[in-house]
């Protein structure tokens, strides 16, 4: 799952994302690889490459924790999710992968004394994944919800949520309920909690008497935002932390408002026995400072949480 093709397309889409005025004003086109030659260097100018992982000790109670079979072979074979920081993304070379999700698993992986086995998948393609044991565990900021708990396990490592993004000229300025959004063209992405929300959701409209909101889903990061840029759509939903990353790359945008907050969690098959070594490995990063490190790297101070937890009730 690692081929050339997932590496060209996430690399584009980060490219777009923080260089998407750029992009836009420059050609016109619309087209996602249109900003890809100047964009990838802007792109990576734009993360921050501190080394916040590598100076991390074992942690032999953590590593006590560990099913023997998986301290006797030391990997732990890791899908990730491949979209836009603060997340995971790529850098310049295409090849280096850098982010939040990917500092964390990397940090665990220190801690409990294991070698990480990584692997790009689709975020869709991840959590079903998990179930047929292909992979240990899987990242993707994937939110913690009741129905997602009901075939996957979960260990929290920060908190972040849903909420909006529009252009800049919007009537929309905060939306609290998604009734707000009827008659309206919303993006957001393919298999995320943000698109099963939108259609559950979508009988509001119908019993307000208004017109229902379209849905629109995107694969790739790029073309949602480009979708938003040439008003194809109207508003984005997605998450906190991405929103805010995107809007202070791109004119003419602006963040909204949090919607809802979810805790987010590396992602096990249900029943596994990892989920304590790595809740471990957690709430050691917390105890010796190297989670706040992390976080204070890729602005996300305010998704800090008090301890990790197993897969804990879907925040309501």
């Amino acid at each position: 799952m690692t081929t050339s093709t997932p590496r060209r397309t996430a690399l584009r889409a980060a490219a777009i994302v923080a260089t998407a005025a750029l992009a836009l004003t420059a050609c016109g086109s619309g087209d996602p690889s249109a900003g890809s030659p100047a964009g990838p260097a802007a792109a990576d100018a734009e993360l921050p490459t501190t080394d916040v992982v590598s100076k991390i000790k074992k942690d032999p109670a953590a590593a006590k924790l560990l099913p023997a079979d998986v301290r006797k072979r030391g990997t732990l074979s890791l899908a990730t999710s491949v979209g836009a920081p603060p997340s995971a993304t790529y850098l310049a070379d295409g090849k280096t992968l850098a982010g939040q999700d990917v500092d964390f698993a990397d940090a665990v992986g220190k801690v409990l004394g294991l070698r990480l086995k990584r692997e790009v998948a689709s975020f869709e393609a991840i959590l079903p994944a998990l179930g047929s044991g292909k992979y240990d565990l899987g990242t993707g900021n994937f939110g913690v919800t009741d129905d997602r708990r009901k075939t996957i396990d979960f260990v929290t490592y920060v908190n972040d949520g849903q909420g909006f993004a529009v252009r800049g000229e919007s009537p929309l300025k905060k939306v609290t309920s998604l009734r707000q959004l009827c008659g309206l063209t919303v993006a957001t992405g393919a298999g995320t909690t943000f698109e099963a929300t939108l259609e559950r959701n979508r009988p509001l409209c119908a019993k307000a008497g208004k017109k229902p909101y379209d849905v629109k889903t995107y694969a790739e990061q790029g073309a949602l935002w480009i979708s938003l840029q040439q008003g194809r759509t109207d508003v984005v939903m997605s998450t906190i932390n991405g929103l805010r990353y995107a809007v202070q790359q791109q004119k003419g945008l602006r963040f909204l408002n949090e919607f809802k907050r979810l805790d987010v969690g590396f992602a096990f098959k249900k029943g596994t026995p990892l989920a304590p070594a790595v809740q471990a490995a957690v709430n050691r990063l917390r105890k010796d400072g190297t989670y706040d490190r992390i976080l204070k790297k890729w602005g996300t101070g305010k998704s800090a949480i008090a301890t990790s937890r197993i897969s804990p009730p879907e925040i309501r």
